[in-house]
């Protein structure tokens, strides 16, 4: 019997996930605009609880990846990828890949019954709680089971969005442990990140306590799987990212004249937007690629995020830079949110691994080791 060839994936978007867009990005368009995230960077209070609470559970965002019976959507990570798409376009502060991706799906892994886990899990579906994971936001999936060493007192620098944390996924030697952030023995201390709109944080636990959640095997596993989940989603985030550079930079072309003329026309600049275009374009089927095969559960999951990562963070860059060099002037003003761009992409080219890393992935997998 001749084995069945996998379906191909899906790229396109489904008629749920465009109109899941259109809501995630009219809400953002209304509460997140660029005025409204430069004040609140400018005020060191860059989050809006009241913005994620309309995103969380207004729209139902948390909760797209868990299971109606455990009181999400029951959607998936097709869902998932663009409501990230529409939070890079407007890089709004909002802790959604750490607590409803990353956390909730580390929780997912480790199969939810009745105890903590799914109690846990219905409090992040519901928007009730924000979960993150305690260990660098640039820790890739690779390294997940090195961090399951040592007692529950530690400290962990550059955890991202622990600040508006209620809980804390914590790896021990003997296990992962959730611990509340309002707790005896927790401090968690802001630091002074690049990227202003995802603020990282460090996390000292001195004599906390914490529910244990599974052992050091399970968990290591749901983590890696957590951060796998991460960085394929990332790269939907960056992948709007680099669309809304693109579109402000050709607007901006457009209505920008010099020598009577829009700049827009000078044909080196044509091939340069031109270029990014084609590079977008790109991004776009990796990322929907990667999504799509985290959603389907495909055995090639780890290369297509491996491959999305590689791609889409050099992407976001060079359209980051792109739209601030463009724009002239201008773009390099703090008034301008072409800045919150070019940070965003630069400190998500590091978040869950950097390229080269994933290229050391996709060498791996296709066992074509680089020299």
């Amino acid at each position: 019997m001749t084995a069945q060839p996998e379906a191909a994936p899906d790229l396109l978007y489904s008629e749920t996930e465009e109109d899941l867009r259109s809501a995630v990005r009219s809400l953002l368009a209304d509460r997140a605009d660029a005025p409204t995230v430069i004040a609140g960077i400018e005020s060191d209070t860059p989050y809006d609880l009241r913005l994620w609470e309309s995103l969380a559970t207004g729209i139902g965002a948390a909760g797209l990846l868990v299971p109606e019976k455990l009181g999400g959507q029951g959607a998936g990570h097709r869902e998932a990828a663009v409501v990230l798409e529409e939070l890079g376009r407007s890089v709004a502060p909002a802790p959604y890949l750490t607590s409803s991706v990353v956390a909730t799906e580390i929780l997912l892994a480790l199969g939810a019954g009745d105890g903590p886990v799914a109690d846990l899990l219905g409090e992040l579906a519901a928007g009730r709680k924000i979960a993150v994971l305690a260990l660098p936001f640039a820790a890739p999936a690779a390294d997940a089971a090195a961090a399951f060493t040592g007692t529950l007192d530690r400290t962990v620098t550059g955890v991202a969005e622990a600040a508006v944390a209620d809980v804390l996924l914590v790896p021990a030697s003997d296990g992962l442990y959730a611990v509340e952030t309002g707790g005896e023995g927790v401090t968690v201390q802001p630091l002074v990140p690049l990227d202003l709109t995802r603020p990282l944080a460090e996390v000292t636990l001195d004599g906390a306590t914490g529910t244990l959640l599974a052992g050091a095997g399970p968990a290591a596993e749901a983590v890696a799987r957590g951060l796998l989940a991460g960085a394929g989603l990332l790269a939907s985030e960056q992948l709007g990212l680099a669309e809304w550079c693109l579109t402000e930079t050709v607007r901006h072309t457009r209505e920008r004249h010099q020598f009577n003329r829009p700049v827009g026309s000078f044909q080196s600049l044509k091939h340069r937007m031109a270029q990014l275009w084609l590079e977008v374009v790109s991004a776009r089927a990796a990322a929907r690629n990667a999504a799509d095969a985290l959603a389907t559960g495909s055995p090639d999951a780890p290369l297509a995020v491996a491959v999305a990562q590689a791609y889409c963070s050099r992407v976001a860059v060079h359209a980051a830079e792109e739209c601030v060099q463009l724009h002239g002037g201008i773009g390099m003003t703090w008034e301008h949110p072409a800045h919150l761009y070019l940070k965003r992409a630069k400190a998500d080219s590091i978040a869950y691994g950097t390229a080269g890393r994933h290229r050391e992935t996709i060498a791996g997998l296709v066992e074509l080791p680089a020299p």
